[in-house]
């Protein structure tokens, strides 16, 4: 399973944004020069966060984007959303009429892949992108007995 760069560039950007300072406005071509992510890919990513109600876009001389919200309530998963990236581990789509076995069965371990994207969705969901800015995630259960 992988997240694809649509998705990772997203969560860098936005994280870049808020690292900036609560309302501070960030052009795209100090986000590139900032993050190593091309110009053209950024003015696709804000196109699709900008609809999605997460930046916001301010023309002029002092223009640039804003998060539209609280860093602190904005969570990774809103971020991956809406920029269409979707958290997939099946090699079967609902509507396909055949499953990833290429019959109508389904696969031995179909559930455990179903069980990991629901897994991933709710990780996800509980980091901020603040959390992100300050350097706070949940420690695996394994990682903190050691």
């Amino acid at each position: 399973m992988k997240l694809t760069a649509k998705g990772r560039y997203a969560v860098m950007a936005v994280a870049d944004m808020a690292a900036q300072g609560p309302h501070a406005r960030s052009s795209l071509a100090e986000i590139s020069q900032r993050q190593g992510i091309s110009l053209s890919f950024l003015e696709q990513l804000f196109g699709k966060l900008r609809r999605a109600g997460i930046v916001e876009s301010h023309r002029g001389a002092t223009g640039g984007y804003v998060l539209a919200g609280s860093a602190a309530e904005l969570t990774l998963e809103k971020i991956i959303f809406a920029v269409d990236e979707d958290i997939k581990a099946h090699g079967c789509s609902p509507e396909a009429k055949l499953s990833c076995t290429g019959s109508s069965d389904k696969c031995l371990t179909h559930n455990l892949w179903g069980a990991l994207e629901d897994h991933i969705e709710q990780f996800l969901a509980s980091i901020t992108v603040q959390d992100v800015v300050d350097g706070r995630f949940p420690v695996p259960e394994m990682e903190a007995a050691e």
